[in-house]
Parts: C-alpha cells; sequence; structure tokens
C-alpha cells in the first residue's frame, strides 16, 4: 500500500454536559481554556506538531462551526471543517471523515481524535503514534490503550492479547468494572483503559464498517454523495444522515473485527469526563487546590474552585467541587461529582437557557453578553470584529437603541447609512429594516438596549446574511 501520511481526524461534535457550567450545548468543553493557554481543541491540533500530516480534518455541529472555525484561525493553519447534520456518535461520524479522505484520491492513515481530552505528555503521545503508524499503514486498526494507574471504574477496558511490533493483538473489549474486578485487572496486567483514540487507513475503516454495520455505511454514504461546499465548511445531504443509526465505532466496529490492535500509550491522559478528574489533571498548590480566576480559600484542601467573572472565597472546604460563572454556581463534593446527571436532567426539564448559552454568546461576527433584562427592555454589550458585519434584519416585537463606546460603527437604518463613533447613538424603531458593521481595525464596541414585549431569537428576521445563517 502507497503510504501517503497521516490525516487527523478531530472529533469536535460533543456537548460535554458533565463540566456544567462551563461546558454547555452551545459552548462546549472542547472550546474551553482548562488551565493551559489554548482550548482543548487547539491542544488537541498543537498535540501533533512533532509529527508529519496532513491538514487536519475537523467534525463539528452546525451551532458551534463559527467557534470551530475561529479557534482554528487563531492557530494560523488550515483545516477542513465537516458539519454533521445530527449527532449520531463516532462511528458515522468518523465515516463522513474517512469518505471525504479518500475524495482526495489517496487513502491516507487517519488519526482519530476526540477534541476533549487532556495529555500531559505530548512527546510520548507523538511516540506512541509513530509507533502505530506502520500497522495502521498496512491494514490494522489501531486503538490506543492507556497504562492503567489505578482501578478506575469510570472507563471501559482492552485486554491485549499476542504482541505485534510495538503492540498486541486485542483481545476483548470490557465494558466498565466494578471496583474489585478493577483492582483485578490492575493487578493481573495487560490490561489498558480504552481512550478512544485510533488510527487506521480510511479503506480498512470503511471495508470494516460495510462488513459489520453496513446499514450505517449505507446512510453515511448516500449523506456524502449529496455533500456540498458552503463557505469554508463541508455540509452533507441532512435526510440521508438523519436515517444513519447511531453508534459508537467501538460497539459497530472495534470489538467486532479481528484485524485491531492496541497501542499502550502513557502519556498523563485524562478524557476530563467530571469535575473530579480535572481536578486530577490540573495543577495545584501547596494545599492541594486547583484554583482559577480570583480565589481565596482559607483552611481548605482538596478543592477545585474556578471562579469566572468575580471573587470566590471558602473556608473549611475539603474536597469540593466550586464553580462561578456569569449567571450560575455549581457546588457539589468531589466525589459525588458524576451525579450531575440529574441536575442536568433537571434543568432541561425546566427548559433552562443556561443549559445550552452562556450569558456572553459567541457569533461568528464577534459576541454579546446580555448585563441586564427584564420583562420590558434588555442590555447587551456587543462586540464586533474588525470588518465583520451583522445579519440585514428587522424586528416586529422590539425597537434598538445602541450606543458606541469603542471604535467605530457603520449602520444601515431602512435606506440610509450612517457613521456612528465613541458616545454617539443611534435609534432604531420597530420594524425598520438594518445592519451593523465594523470597518475599522479594532474592535466594535457598543452597549444595545432593547425595549418591548419580545426578545427571542426568533424575532430576527435575517434579510441578509454573510454568513450563511437562514
Amino acid at each position: 500500500m502507497k503510504d501517503v501520511g497521516i490525516l487527523p481526524v478531530i472529533l469536535a461534535g460533543g456537548s460535554g454536559t458533565r463540566l456544567w457550567p462551563l461546558s454547555r450545548r452551545h459552548y462546549a468543553k472542547q472550546y474551553l481554556k482548562l488551565g493551559g493557554l489554548h482550548t482543548m481543541l487547539q491542544e488537541t491540533i498543537v498535540r501533533i506538531e512533532g509529527q508529519a500530516h496532513l491538514p487536519p480534518l475537523l467534525v463539528c455541529n452546525e451551532e458551534t462551526r463559527f467557534l470551530a472555525a475561529e479557534q482554528v484561525r487563531q492557530l494560523g493553519i488550515q483545516a477542513s471543517i465537516l458539519l454533521e447534520p445530527a449527532g449520531r456518535n463516532t462511528a458515522p461520524a468518523i465515516a463522513l471523515a474517512a469518505l471525504e479522505a479518500q475524495a482526495t484520491g489517496d487513502d491516507p492513515v487517519l488519526l482519530i481524535m476526540p477534541a476533549d481530552h487532556k495529555i500531559q505528555d505530548s512527546k510520548a503521545f507523538v511516540a506512541a503514534v509513530q509507533a502505530g503508524q506502520s500497522l495502521a499503514a498496512h491494514g490494522k486498526l489501531v486503538t490506543f490503550g492507556i497504562t492503567p494507574t489505578h482501578p478506575e471504574t469510570e472507563y471501559g477496558y482492552i485486554r491485549a492479547g499476542a504482541p505485534i511490533g510495538p503492540a498486541f493483538m486485542v483481545d476483548a473489549f470490557v465494558e466498565k468494572p466494578d471496583e474489585k474486578t478493577a483492582e483485578g485487572y490492575l493487578n493481573a496486567g495487560g490490561f489498558y483503559w480504552n481512550s478512544g483514540i485510533f488510527m487506521f487507513r480510511a479503506s480498512c475503516y470503511l471495508e470494516a464498517l460495510g462488513k459489520h454495520r453496513p446499514d450505517i455505511l449505507s446512510a453515511c454514504e448516500a449523506a456524502f454523495k449529496g455533500r456540498e461546499a458552503d463557505l469554508d465548511f463541508l455540509r452533507f445531504e441532512r435526510e440521508a444522515f438523519l436515517s444513519c443509526p447511531e453508534d459508537s465505532i467501538d460497539y459497530a466496529v472495534m470489538e467486532k473485527t479481528e484485524n485491531s490492535v492496541v497501542v499502550p500509550l502513557d502519556a498523563g491522559w485524562s478524557d476530563i469526563g467530571s469535575w473530579a478528574a480535572l481536578w486530577q489533571a490540573s495543577p495545584k498548590n501547596s494545599t492541594e487546590n486547583c484554583e482559577i480566576g480570583d480565589v481565596v480559600s482559607h483552611e481548605s484542601t482538596g478543592n477545585y474552585i474556578n471562579a469566572q467573572s468575580r471573587l470566590v472565597t471558602a473556608v473549611g472546604c475539603e474536597n469540593m467541587v466550586i464553580v462561578e460563572t456569569k449567571d450560575a454556581v455549581f457546588v457539589a463534593p468531589k466525589a459525588r461529582v458524576n451525579e450531575i446527571d440529574g441536575l442536568i436532567k433537571q434543568l432541561k426539564t425546566d427548559q433552562r437557557v443556561e443549559m445550552d448559552y452562556h450569558r456572553e454568546v459567541y457569533r461568528p461576527w464577534g459576541k454579546y453578553d446580555c448585563i441586564d433584562s427584564s420583562a420590558r427592555y434588555r442590555v447587551k454589550r456587543i462586540t464586533v470584529d474588525p470588518g465583520a458585519k451583522l445579519s440585514v434584519q428587522k424586528h416586529f416585537h422590539r425597537a434598538e437603541h445602541w450606543v458606541v463606546v469603542k471604535g467605530t460603527a457603520k449602520v444601515t437604518k431602512g435606506d440610509s447609512e450612517f457613521i456612528i463613533s465613541e458616545n454617539e447613538s443611534i435609534y432604531l424603531p420597530l420594524g425598520v429594516v438594518h445592519a451593523l458593521e465594523n470597518p475599522g481595525l479594532i474592535p466594535l464596541e457598543l452597549i444595545e438596549i432593547q425595549t418591548g414585549s419580545y426578545f427571542g431569537e426568533d424575532d430576527i428576521v435575517r434579510i441578509e446574511d454573510r454568513y450563511g445563517r437562514d
């Protein structure tokens, strides 16, 4: 087989609700900075800088596409962004990436990496990738098994079989064990945590998927056939993909194939699946506290305390998780953070907007922060990136008043255009067609006061939009 190198495929479509309130549906944990200079998505990309590779493929969803594109742009790299029409788990997402990889005329080795993992030793990770590359190039389906450090009950395990070069044949995939069983695995040796990181040729994965789950492959091929480019994104035929069954790569392929191997990986890996796991993977001070933001603690130890917008204080707290954002506070004993699932279920039942959005919301043109509201008014702080423009739009239920506090605004109001500078304002009556643009070289900041009877996003009637939004 021709060796055409490694093609990184980064899966960034998850919601990560177990790290609520930091991680939300429209701003999941892979887009957050959790103790580093980069977001988790960006860390995933730069992690493989020591390995020669093709420009990566990024798989994400409709709601976060501009956020993903902006974080890629910040790194100054090229990447293709594939948009899943809906979440169908990892097996279909990887199938779309494999079909796109083959469309280039080559058959690269895909390196499948979730965007929300933390790996402390990038050199060890790259060494493991290099160890698996030859096996993958010659037709093996490679998975990476994490060398266990303790009897973990929240991960699935891989039982290693006969050695094959730097790896082992996979003897079995094992479901999450109870504590006694996990202790037995640790003592026996030859068991690894299932990392969810894989390597294989695009053709080998599609062949295995067609053998074991032809229904998934057929739906993905139909969706891929109807693909079309949209700005910097690649969309797939929606109805075909919605007919695709939901399944993970583990269940659909890896547990069924006889061609899988496991490469041991000892690189300080964590999937950051809970607040306790994040505390474990984060730097700590002399009192074993991980303190982020404006935090003052007294006689407290073993805590994860994250202050996003104000001073957070703690006295006499032990082994707690305290997370503060602009619109929510989460407090739980570290030993009970997995019970957040019940809390999330209740928030969904109550249809709390805090499940989906932060108070600060990112858009392709910049961001806004809703700083005050009541039944008849809403106040936002809006930031528009240089050269960006909001859609040409109108509203049926609200009027708007804009006050520029930094930069210069170009405002469309009906058939007229205005240049509004700092300390100047403009009023936009209900029903008037309007648009906002930043013609300058610095971010435009303004205060928007909305008045009316309804402020929902569905009262935005877009007439023209450079970002292709409906």
